[in-house]
Formats: C-alpha cells, structure tokens, sequence
C-alpha cells in the first residue's frame, strides 16, 4: 500500500503551484474514485453501453445488475483512454463522463468536482493529472477492497496533517477495528458458520467506511458463504463519497449509505441491525443537532430519552443510538460496539444526564463488557481508549453481569508513528484478548479481567447536614423544635450500593445508607443528619480503580543519593564557569 499511496501522493506534487498543499485532497481524492470506478467498469463498459440503448432508468438499473452484477454504471462514451485522445476537449468530456453515471454516483458532486476541473483546465494542469491517473491500475483484482481502503485513509491522513486537521476524525486504525469486530462476532460465532448466513450491521459515524469494510472481511473469512449487508450515515461529504463509492463497488447497495447528521436525523429510524459499531469523535459538540435533539429527549422510549450530556461531548448520544439500533429481542437481538474515551465510564454527578444514561444501560442489563485499550492507539490522539459491547440477548452466563478486561498492556511498538498512534495490536493480542479473557469470562487473571453486577457501579450521593449554631454555641431550630442547617458545613457522601455486604441495591437504600453514616460520619461529626430528600442515584464505571495496582514509593535512602548525585553535578558545572 505504501508504494501505491506515495505514488498518488507524487500525483498531487504536480498541483504545487496553482494549489496549496492542504487543497490537494480536493482533486486527488475524487479522481482517485473516479479511476476506481473507471477501471472496475473497463469489462463490462461494451456491456453497459448496450443495454443503455435498450433501457434507462430504473430498467436499466435492474438490467445492468443482472447481465454485469454490478451495482452502478456509466453510459458517456468515455473512459480514461478516449478521455486523453482529446486534450482539448478534456474538460468537457471529463464532465461529460461524471454526468453519464448512474444517479447512484452523487460523489463527485459533494467533492464540487466540476469546480475543480475547471481550476485544473485553467491551471494547465487538467491534462497531465488525468494522463498520471490513467497509468494506475485500481481495478478490485489488482488493489483489494481492503488495500483500496488503506489508500483512501493514507491520502486523507496526509492532507489533513498538511492542513493540520484531525485525520483521526475521518478513520479508525484496522487493528482496533478488528478487535472489536472479533469481539461483536464472538457472541454470535456458530451461527455465523452456518451455509447462507446473512447479516447486517450499520455505523452511524461510517467515515470512509473501514470499520463496514473490516466487518465483511472478517465474515468472509470465517465463512466466505455468508453475506453480510452494509450500512452507514456519515456527516462529512468527503468521506460520506468515499465510503459510498468503496460500498458501490463492493457490490453493496448504494441506498444503504447516507449523508446526514446522526444525532439530528436517524436516516435510518425505520429499522434496527444484528451489528452496530463506531468510534464517534472524543468530546463532540453537539451543538448543531441541540434542538432536534432535545426535542427527541422529549419522547418517551426515543433514543435520547435516557439522558443527556453536556453539550460539549456528545459521545454518549451515539453509545445511546446505538442501543436503540439493536435488533429488537423478538426479532432475536443485538449487538453493538463503540469506541469511546474514558469520561463516559464517570463524568457526571449522580442524576446527571450523563449517570442516567448508564444507570438505564446497566439496569437493562444492555453492557456485556468495557475493554481498555492501549495508550498511544489512535493518530489524533494518545488518550486513553475502550470499547463498550452492548448486548439485549446476552448468554444465560453473562446475564446480570458486566465484564471489565484491562487490554492496556497488549500492544507492540510500530516501526514509524503515524500521528499519535505508535502502538498496534497485532494479531496474536487480539486473539489473545478475544479468546483467554473475553471468551473464557472468569476472573482467572483478576489483573486483566474482572466481573461485576450492576450492583457494583450504582451509589448513592447523601447531603449530610449540620446544626446553625448561634453565638452562644447552642443549635439554632424551626418552629417545630428541629435544628436549621448550616448551609456553610453542609456536605455530600457517596454511598456505594453495595456497602456494608448489601445485595439488594436501590432496594436497600435506607438501611445502608445508616448503616454507613453511623460507621464513617457519626464518629467525626456527632451531631450530623442526612437529608434524605436530597438523596441521589448514580452510577459510574471506575474502570481504572478496579484495576489499580499499588507502587511503593522509592525508599528515601535512594532518593537521597539520586540528589546528592544531581548536586555533586551541578557543582562540578559550576566550577567549571568560575574556572
């Protein structure tokens, strides 16, 4: 790929001049889909051309599908050869041959492609761009769906780190992606197996369509029988073209990939999937959707119904989405993955939007497992990183539970950093995770793997009181003889449900709760209260305390010689200048 990807990337050099280095992606990337689609045509373009003297319309689209298989065609007269018969006429027969493609293509009009040419035709640079596009062969045998993609993701990489723009937000590294594809199909891998099988999955965040295009390979190479039907909504017209053409040629239906905001409009309300997977972009704002979807928090049993976040990370509203886009459990169920930060796990007090959205994922048993992934994973950013797998048909086994597995540490350092990504996992990670921890859920190595309830992640926030005292140092009271608080030493506790040996959780709540102020309040504070009107229902996921692991510090004695070496240095510098 990298021989490939530099020698488009040596195309675009010839557009130093007339454009700036960030704008190469307006013209390289649409001509690269063009070639694309030029060379898959190339079989089947005398086919095409005469079945378009028969039909037109939606017959010809059905007729081309049935005589070539294909799912788009083009009826200009033109290709890539007879375009460079002509340069004097380039320009023309170049729009002349976008316009003569199926009205399935609408790519090259969301890259303004037209403009373009008309740049390029001016800059003289039309004819010699063409003519080098022309000597690649990007036809499916001789570049793979997969390695097209690599090319599609290695260019946007590039021109976004010319433009200093976030790559990442446009793809997701392949070796993250097929972990957790790995970990959707585990659920579900003997009826994969089965002869004929066929499948859906959708991304709501589909970018160039890798995380669409890692899923089929990864059915097809468990089962090269099975069919597995591809959609997506994408936000950004650049990658929505893209991902629509690599669909296209794929064999997929191109009605199956839309352009749209997802928060603000589910272009796909009218149906679920057996898969759902995404990396939405960390911290979000949502401010543009804000309306469309408060106003859908509204309505009960709505995909937003549960919960609302800040305004200034919306990534919970897609975790959200994808939960409602799980096959229904009468239709024999879901699944789901997304790739998320790691404020999600907590940020929010209790009864916040963020703590009402995981209280209604845990207590719908909707969370089979949070995996952390390494540092360093992503090009746009070294955060840390986790997968949430959500299921509503989970295994008798896993019902009631939620699987927490620490994957930070199974990672190998790449040769060159892409961005910020200089860790992968490679394939013997992956199968590592997926099949010693994932599949055997146990806590066999409690390092790397541990199992919860809901339970373990709910709480409780009291408001713990005490007396106004006046000068005198006697408790202030109401008419009733009850003593006013003190607003100034009023305090809040967080109570775990599970304090104390409680097993019942909310259900427990006033018994525990007494149990804890008598055992950690009363001692210090006599003659505080609890304010049970104020009491609060949280969760949180503290991914990382589970999983904490205590350091010693370094004995003084060491740290002591480490500093009279630093001194002994220092002063040896310093004579030095004196002298």
């Amino acid at each position: 790929m990298s021989k490939l990807g530099n020698f488009v990337w040596g195309i675009a050099d010839l557009l130093r001049g007339p454009y700036k280095p960030h704008q190469y992606g307006a013209v390289i990337l649409p001509f690269t889909i063009l070639r694309r689609l030029d060379c898959e045509l190339a079989e089947k373009r005398d086919v095409v051309r005469e079945l378009a003297t028969k039909y037109s319309g939606g017959a010809l689209d059905v007729q081309v599908k049935r005589k070539t298989g294909l799912g788009f065609y083009n009826t200009s007269a033109f290709d890539f050869a007879t375009l460079l018969a002509d340069p004097e006429g380039l320009r023309a027969n170049l729009i002349d041959y976008i316009t003569g493609f199926s009205a399935n293509i609408d790519v090259f009009e969301r890259f303004k492609f037209d403009a373009e040419l008309v740049t390029l035709d001016e800059k003289n640079r039309l004819y010699l761009i063409t003519s080098k596009f022309a000597e690649v062969d990007l036809h499916p045998k001789r570049v793979p769906n997969a390695e097209m993609g690599d090319l599609f993701e290695y260019l946007i990489r590039r021109f976004a780190e010319e433009s200093n723009e976030t790559a990442g937000d446009h793809y997701t590294p392949r070796d993250a992606i097929r972990l957790m594809v790995d970990l959707l199909f585990a659920e579900d891998a003997a009826a994969l197996m089965e002869p004929g099988t066929v499948r859906t999955i959708f991304d709501p965040t589909a970018g160039t369509g890798g995380m669409l295009t890692v899923a089929e390979e990864r059915l097809h190479q468990r089962n090269p029988d099975a069919r597995m039907r591809l959609y997506g909504q994408e936000i950004n017209d650049q990658s929505y073209a893209i991902c629509k053409s690599d669909m296209i040629v794929k064999g997929q239906d191109a009605n199956n990939i839309r352009l749209g905001d997802t928060l603000r409009e589910d272009l796909f309300f009218d149906r679920t999937f057996d898969f759902g997977m995404s990396n939405p972009p960390f911290g979000v704002d949502w401010r543009s959707a804000q309306d469309a979807v408060q106003k859908e928090a509204l309505v009960p049993g709505s995909r937003f119904s549960h919960g609302l976040p800040s305004v200034g990370d919306g990534a919970m509203l897609f975790l959200c989405h994808l939960a409602a886009k799980m096959r229904p459990v009468h239709e024999g169920g879901g699944r789901a993955g997304i790739i998320l930060s790691g404020s999600p796990l907590f940020n929010g007090a209790a009864e916040s939007g963020p703590s009402r959205i995981r209280q209604w994922l845990l207590e719908e048993d909707l969370v089979e497992a949070i995996i952390a992934l390494p540092t360093n994973m992503f090009y746009n950013t070294p955060i840390a990183t986790y997968i949430w797998l959500l299921d509503n048909t989970k295994h008798p086994e896993r019902q009631g539970t939620i699987q927490l597995i620490d994957a930070s540490s199974f990672w190998t350092k790449m040769r060159k950093n892409l961005g910020s990504k200089g860790r992968e996992i490679n394939d013997e990670a992956r199968k590592r995770i997926v099949e010693e921890l994932y599949d055997k859920f146990d806590e066999a190595d409690p390092d790397l793997s541990k199992v919860f309830t809901a339970n373990d992640f709910g709480y409780w926030t009291i408001t713990v009181e005490r007396p106004l005292l006046d000068e005198d140092g006697n408790p202030v009271t109401d008419r009733s003889g009850n003593p006013k608080p003190d607003a100034k030493k009023r305090d809040t506790e967080n109570v775990p449900f599970t304090y104390g040996g409680n097993t019942t959780g909310d259900d427990g709540r006033e018994e525990t709760i007494k149990a804890y102020v008598e055992a950690e309040v009363l001692p210090h504070v006599p003659d505080a209260w609890v304010d049970s009107k104020k009491t609060k229902v949280g969760y949180e996921i503290p991914f990382t305390r589970h999983f904490y692991k205590y350091v010693p510090p370094r004995p003084l004695a060491e740290i002591d010689a480490d500093l009279e070496k630093q001194v002994a240095r220092i002063m040896k510098l310093l004579r030095e200048v004196e002298g």
